[in-house]
């Protein structure tokens, strides 16, 4: 796993919200199944030319984040990047996570600030 978390052991503690989603135990469990199912196609469309399996994380910060509240609860927030742009990642029972965060080659500061919604990234 190398997506951030400030405590990844507490991550375990954090379960779905809604029945439908109870196989997927926890977001280590949902990070698991992404990393496979990740690609260009669910990759935001204006990155989908730089998309590579080697990097799967690349682009798939709004999906993935938004599925994450639908599964877990919580809030998405964003880190506002050098192109004027955010970067999704999620607060569930105030642990803060991201699971695109390898996309990265250096480390992002997760302030709890920017809330973000699904009216802006779709």
């Amino acid at each position: 796993m190398a997506f951030y978390c400030e405590n990844k052991e507490k991550l375990e503690t954090i379960h779905p919200i809604n029945e439908a989603y109870t196989e997927i135990a926890n977001p280590i469990k949902l990070y698991e199944l992404l990393v496979d199912l990740w690609s260009k196609e669910t990759c935001a469309f204006r990155m989908q030319k730089d998309w590579k399996k080697e990097n799967p994380s690349l682009g798939q910060c709004s999906i993935t984040s938004f599925l994450t509240q639908d599964i877990f609860g919580g809030e998405v927030y964003g880190i506002k990047l050098e192109d004027g742009s955010f970067h999704c990642y999620n607060v569930v029972d105030g642990i803060a996570f991201d699971l695109t965060s390898e996309q990265f080659s250096y480390p992002l500061v997760y302030e709890l600030q920017n809330p973000q919604s699904r009216e802006i990234h779709f």
